[in-house]
Formats: structure tokens, sequence, C-alpha cells
């Protein structure tokens, strides 16, 4: 009791700076949002990464190092605080891409305004996802340097400008040898992030899905059959379509029920444990079916089957999605084409023990065994799924802080989405790996993405809260073992 006592005062002097900052806090937030580096349309990435090397510099990294790569660059940084612990952390600085008309306000203006029920929010492409959490994160170590407090742990960083598009070229910057080095001294690699959902409630995952992002693209070209450039489409009485093609190929990725078909894609993918199950039948009990179908806004699960079998397919089943279908024309009234091309925008998700290489093999394999060879697949990114043990320090720690807010934080067997932490978990680093971080956000790659600046309610916190949870973490790890 004495050493939490004195660990409390200790922190008195950082969460009085969190306060006095928070108007500088705001506008460095609102200053990155300001500046949008798409990687998909090859936007604003070497801005991007010169604004991240400088926010970096400015919340105390000693080194900080552009990292090239075959695609946009990354960020290599490192904080010695003379402590005993060193900690990694995983940064993006690139966004998703958005449509200005479908916004309620501009998307790069970060707006403040009040949102009924919950209080002010802060409206942005990045601001959830995952600018707001990451800005959070460095305005604590920035509490820590005004109060004249060294941190709790070292920090080494890797940053990168190409998560939105798949991160094809992450693993050149995480195998650089001074970089494999320095994060091979690390307890594990965490994610910021706002982590409550709309009831407050928290839980650590100890994974992620995989993912495999690609486009399969049929031509008249590529067939043989059908026009080489776009015709009238009287002509469809005598000339092959090219995009009836596609559509065929398409229906044999999933059965009639649209589950995965694709010959051997799933065939490595591990059942759940008895103690994953649990935590299933947990989670079950504990949360909303009702809130869950409002925040998706959906009426009925896929087979219509029970809440908690819904879970079950959440963090078991692999997946074959349909992003977008493009070809042809698209504009307004009716264009009478018989187009040359059509192009499918696809995502893979993964579970343990599948393959990105091995989902992308069985995929083509597919496709040519069933007359569908010449379809073009242009694999843009991916990675293999993510795990991490329940007996890790590093996500203990988490569970163990958001206990100090009087939160109970289950453990969950991983997310739906994905993101490149096999980098980390994966040999020769195997390390853990996972996502910490109070408050509440919303609409990541949509329209109106937000994150909760002041709450409105005492379930959620908000962005002084997220900053002092981010101190808080450091100190526990620092604490614990």
């Amino acid at each position: 009791m004495l050493i939490a006592l004195f660990v409390l005062a200790a922190m008195d002097p950082v969460y009085a700076e969190i306060k006095k900052q928070h108007a500088q806090n705001i506008e460095r937030l609102q200053q990155w949002i300001a500046l949008p580096s798409i990687a998909a349309e090859n936007l604003a990435s070497e801005e991007g990464a010169t604004k991240m090397m400088a926010l970096l510099k400015e919340a105390g990294f000693q080194r900080v190092e552009r990292v090239a790569t075959d695609g946009k660059p990354g960020v290599f940084a490192t904080l010695d605080a003379g402590a005993k612990k060193s900690l990694g952390l995983y940064f993006m600085y690139d966004v998703k891409q958005y449509d200005p008309k479908e916004w309620s306000s501009p998307p790069l203006a970060a707006a403040i305004v009040d949102k009924p029920g919950m209080g002010k929010i802060m409206i942005g492409r990045g601001t959830v996802n995952q600018k707001g959490p990451q800005a959070a994160f460095l305005a604590a170590l920035l509490a820590f340097k005004a109060a004249g407090q060294k941190l709790p742990v070292n920090l080494v960083l890797v940053a990168e400008g190409e998560e939105e598009i798949g991160s094809p070229h992450f693993h050149q910057i995480v195998k650089k040898p001074e970089v494999q080095q320095a994060l091979s001294k690390t307890i594990g690699v965490f994610m910021p992030s706002a982590a409550q959902a709309l009831d407050g409630e928290v839980v650590v995952s100890l994974g992620a899905k995989g993912v495999v992002e690609l486009e399969l693209v049929a031509s008249g070209e590529k067939w043989g059959r059908g026009p080489q450039k776009d015709v009238h489409s009287g002509q469809r009485a005598r000339i092959d379509s090219p995009a009836f093609h596609l559509v065929q190929a398409l229906a044999t990725l999933v059965n009639k029920d649209g589950d995965p078909a694709i010959d051997g894609f799933a065939d490595a993918a591990r059942a759940l444990t008895a103690d994953e199950n649990a935590m299933i039948e947990s989670a079950a009990k504990r949360s909303s079916e009702a809130d869950a179908k409002k925040t998706f806004s959906v009426t009925k699960w896929a087979h219509d089957v029970s809440w908690k079998e819904s879970l079950v397919m959440l963090a078991a089943r692999p997946t074959v999605n349909i992003e977008g279908l493009v070809g042809g024309y698209t504009g307004p009234g009716g264009k009478t084409v018989l187009p040359n091309r059509a192009v499918a925008k696809i995502d893979l998700r993964l579970v343990p023990n599948m393959r990105f290489d091995a989902a992308v093999l069985a995929l083509r394999a597919h496709l040519k065994k069933r007359g569908f060879g010449d379809i073009e697949v242009n694999v843009s990114g991916g990675y293999d799924p993510t795990e991490t043990k329940k007996d890790a320090w590093l996500v203990r720690a988490q569970q163990k802080t958001y206990a100090s807010y009087g939160i109970e934080a289950p453990f969950w067997v991983r997310n739906a989405g994905s993101y490149p932490g096999f980098v980390f978990t994966n040999p020769p680093l195997s390390l853990p790996a996972g996502h910490f971080g109070l408050g509440h956000g919303g609409g990541a790659h949509a329209p109106d993405e937000y994150i909760l600046i002041e709450s409105a309610t005492p379930k959620l916190k908000g962005y002084d809260d997220a900053i002092r949870s981010f101190a808080d973490y450091l100190v526990t790890l620092a604490e614990g073992s």
C-alpha cells in the first residue's frame, strides 16, 4: 500500500501537466489530422514521415531516423530513460481515403462538436485510427517531460506509412539489424488505442486475424475472349463479357451461405481452445447483443445464429470479403456498354495457423483449377495472424491499469480486424504484442470518424484521461514482471 501511495503521489505533477497542456495537446492533434498521408493515393507520405519524426523529437526521443523501404518510408526511434525495462511501440502515420461530400464536417478540419449523450468529440480522418490515440500517448511523454520526471521505461518505436494498404513493406523496417536488436530487448510491443466501447467497457485482446488484400481483374485481353475495349452492349449477343466472367469466378470463392470455399484455404485453421471458448462464453453473458447490432446497423447475424455463436464466428472464422466491384460505366443514368475489364477488391481474413503466402497460393490454384486462371490476382499487402499468451506481463499490466480506473477488462480471443503485429509475435522476435488505451472513438474508415474529447458520461473517458491512462500504463509496466 505504501508503495502504491508513493507512486500515486509521484504521478501528481504528471497529472497536473496533462491538465495544463490540454489546449496544446488538442492543437497538436488537429495539426496532425490536417496533414493526411494516404498510401493508396500516393499522397503526402514523405510529409507524413517528416511530421511523425518531428512529433517524436518533440516528445523526447533522442534517436529518430527515417527508414527507406521499397514503398513508403518508415521511422525508427528510441528513447533511453535509463530505466531497467524497455517497451516497444508500433505507430502508423497513414490514414484511409475519404470523400468530403459524405462528412458532416470537413475531414481535415478536426472540428470539435457536441455529440448528444456523449459530450464533445473531434471529427476528422485519423482521429481514432490512429492519430488520436498515438498523439495521446505522445502527450503523456510530454507531461512526464514537463514535470521534470524521467520515464519509467525506455522506448523503442517503429512507424510505417502503409498500414492502410496492408503494410506490404513494414517487415523491411523491422528486419533491419539495428531495429531488430533494439526490439529484441523490449518486454513486448503495443499500439495505442481508444479501447472503450459505448458502454465504457474494455477487453484486452490477445491477438488479431491476419489479412490478404488484393484485386481480381478480368479483362478481354488476358481472357482471350470478350472485347479488348469497351463496345456497345448490343454486341453482348455474340461477344463474351469479362464482367460476368469475374462474377462467375467470385461465386466460386464462397459456398451458398457465403463462407469460404477456396480449395485448401482454411485447411490449417486452428480450432478454438477450451480457454478461448470460455472467453467467448463470458463475453456473450456480459455484453449486449442489441448494442452490437445497433453499432453495425444489422438486424440478423449470418446464418441467423445466436449471439454467442456470432462471437464464435467473429473470433474463429476465416473470411472472404468483397470490398468493392468496379467495371464499366458507374455514373448517373445508363450507358449501354459491354466493358472490357472488371475489378473486384477483395480481402481474406486469416486465423491462427493460417499463413499469408499459403492463402495467396490457394486462391491462385483454386481459380486456375476452375477455369479462371486468366484472372489477374494482384496482391497489394497483408500479413499473418498474431497471438499473445495471456500470462505475458504486457497484457496483464493492461488489465491492472484498467482496474485502477475501476474497469474490469477480461481477455478476448482476438480482434476481427488486422494489423501487422506478426513481425513482432513471429520468430525471430517472438514478442508479446497488443493494444491499450482508455477513451472512445468510432467511424474508423468511415465518414465522420471521431474521438471523444470531453465526456458527458462517467462511463467514458475523455482525452485527458486517455493521456493519463498511457502514463499510468508505463508506470505499471515498470513495476511488475
